[in-house]
């Protein structure tokens, strides 16, 4: 059997079976899009290569579709059409670019011979110029893989998809429909890509990993923060022994949610500035060093540019340098120099974490109010959530009420506190929960905005036909809560429609795999999370969580206030 495989790899093959054969080979088993004629005929090729086509309703959402895949998955792809296709999916392949997720975007372009010729195709803007949208894709891709000549072809895609893995960013290819079926030598297929962190330099690594020591021996109330770029630059492997080893107090940024077992003994919370729990914000900020591990320091991330830490008192850890106090270390990856710390690290000074739960606020404990609020739904989804779970929270009062829940462990938070594009997570949600499927059924669950869901709806309908089972809470507060906050509290453009929104499941026919609820009550959201069947996740199930319009978490009114101030 085996010198059979190996002969029909030795066969030329089509472009679209080696690009598609790749494809599978780092994992991914379902690719995300929406067909047109230009990549039409590329996509006969995929059942062949073991590859499951998705069918999005729109190349926006097949992107934040895309983004929700990688996350859980690794690593994901997305195909759609030159032009009207491509342009729709920018928006989505930006955010992943900017929170560096790896989307491998193929991109089906007209004849070669016709884009020589400048011919008047639809899809173009009638002026011959046929780069056009590959230079708009050019700044959000790490890689851009023009498939025009046979004899590169091998060699541009193997490229591009080390590079998505390696760079952990979005990367950009090109498929003519005459490159399709044209034979390249399929020999190459037997070899994997090499997906391997380049290595550091030996002396250079070991110079900073004995600096980084002298600084953390040296420190009396040493902390560690971890942030997003630790799971998107896979290290979490190092973080987590670096905490078992260490025994220091361990916080999360908001964005770096999920990046540590939030049930171990040295877990203290989420830090962002002036949003933080006290005693958090007290631990961090009193700090005389902080191992700060792939931190992304945006305005969202750090509620408003509030966190009060010093560069002195911080060494940094990234893919591409590591920042001992002032001085930078370029061209070191983190991943090394983590490893080495954990296995030289020795005796350290540890002081003791205050130990987070799910523990109502004193307001809310014995309280007879039914009125659903932030202050007591975030602590009680904690007491909901299981192992594993895959929790995805929308850009605005979701994303800042989930800093208040403390998570079981191997749970994967996903949300665009970067990008922040309104409406993402349902398209992620979709992704997110196909990916779980594929890697046996972990529980997803979605928390979205009335507002947020508008936009992006459709994507319920592609859960259907996939027969995936989420369960989306919608949390129906009358409109946009964060742009009040920041803007125009009573304005018109902060007002949605209202929907029938648990309706909406059966108009795209659902039928009897899905379930919807209607909550207004505290008492009514208590005994949902007590039903074993809801529990289970069996179909889609979509709740409609009504809350106050006025209501919103503290990190939200902190960020909404400081942004405002920055807007003026």
């Amino acid at each position: 059997m085996t010198d059979i495989r190996t002969r029909e790899l030795r066969r030329p093959v089509d472009v679209a079976e080696y690009l598609f054969r790749r494809l599978h080979e780092v994992g991914i088993r379902s690719v995300h899009g929406v067909p047109g004629d230009y990549n039409l005929v590329a996509l006969d090729y995929m059942s062949q290569c073991g590859l499951r086509w998705v069918g999005n309703c729109n190349e926006l959402n097949a992107g934040y579709a895309a983004d929700g895949y990688a996350r859980v998955n690794g690593i994901a792809a997305l195909v759609t059409t030159f032009g009207v296709g491509e342009l729709s999916a920018i928006n989505a392949i930006a955010g992943s670019y900017s929170e560096f997720v790896p989307v491998i975007h193929i991109v089906g372009q007209p004849h070669t011979r016709s884009q020589k010729d400048g011919m008047l195709l639809h899809h173009t803007l009638g002026n011959g110029d046929y780069n056009a949208f590959a230079s708009m894709s050019s700044g959000i891709s790490t890689t851009m893989a023009r498939l025009n000549e046979p004899h590169e072809i091998a060699t541009l895609i193997d490229n591009a998809i080390r590079e998505c893995w390696i760079r952990s960013r979005p990367v950009y290819i090109t498929l003519p429909t005459d490159m399709v079926s044209r034979k390249i030598e399929g020999e190459r297929l037997e070899t994997s890509i090499d997906l391997s962190q380049p290595p550091n330099d030996p002396e250079k690594e070991d110079y900073v990993v004995e600096v980084v020591l002298k600084y953390l021996h040296a420190a009396q109330r040493p902390v560690i923060l971890v942030d997003a770029c630790a799971i998107r630059h896979r290290v979490l492997e190092e973080v987590h022994d670096l905490v078992e080893s260490s025994g220091l107090p361990t916080f999360v940024a908001p964005m770096g949610k999920g990046a540590v077992n939030e049930t171990h003994r040295c877990y203290g919370g989420v830090y962002a500035g002036t949003g933080s729990n006290p005693g958090v914000r007290e631990q961090v900020e009193s700090s005389d060093l902080i191992l700060s591990i792939g931190a992304i320091k945006s305005d969202f991330n750090t509620a408003g540019f509030s966190y009060r830490t010093g560069q002195l008192n911080t060494i940094d850890f990234h893919s591409t340098y590591v920042r001992v106090r002032y001085s930078e270390y370029p061209d070191i990856n983190m991943k090394g120099v983590l490893r080495k710390v954990i296995q030289r690290m020795g005796p350290l000074q540890r002081n003791a974490v205050q130990r987070i739960s799910n523990t109502l606020p004193g307001q809310e404990q014995g309280s007879s109010e039914q009125t659903v609020t932030h202050a007591w739904l975030w602590p009680t989804v904690g007491q909901w959530l299981q192992e594993n779970d895959i929790v995805i929270t929308e850009t605005g009062t979701a994303n800042f009420g989930i800093w208040d829940t403390r998570f079981p462990s191997g749970v994967t938070a996903i949300s665009q506190v970067l990008w922040g594009s309104i409406g993402y997570s349902v398209g992620a949600c979709q992704g997110a929960a196909l990916a779980a499927k594929e890697q046996g059924n972990r529980r997803t669950v979605l928390f979205v905005g009335d507002g947020s869901l508008q936009l992006t709806l459709q994507e319920v309908s592609t859960m259907i036909r996939n027969n995936l089972n989420p369960i989306i809470f919608v949390i129906c507060n009358e409109g946009y809560t964060i742009e009040r906050y920041i803007h125009g509290w009573d304005q018109s453009y902060n007002d949605i429609q209202a929907w029938d929104i648990k309706g909406i499941p059966i108009a795209f026919g659902a039928k009897d795999r899905y379930k919807g609820y209607r909550v207004t009550a505290r008492d009514e959201l208590t005994k949902l999370f007590a039903d074993k069947t809801f529990c289970s996740a069996p179909y889609l199930q979509l709740v409609e969580l009504h809350m106050p319009r006025e209501d919103a978490p503290a990190g939200l009114k902190v960020t909404a206030r400081e942004t405002a101030t920055r807007n003026k």
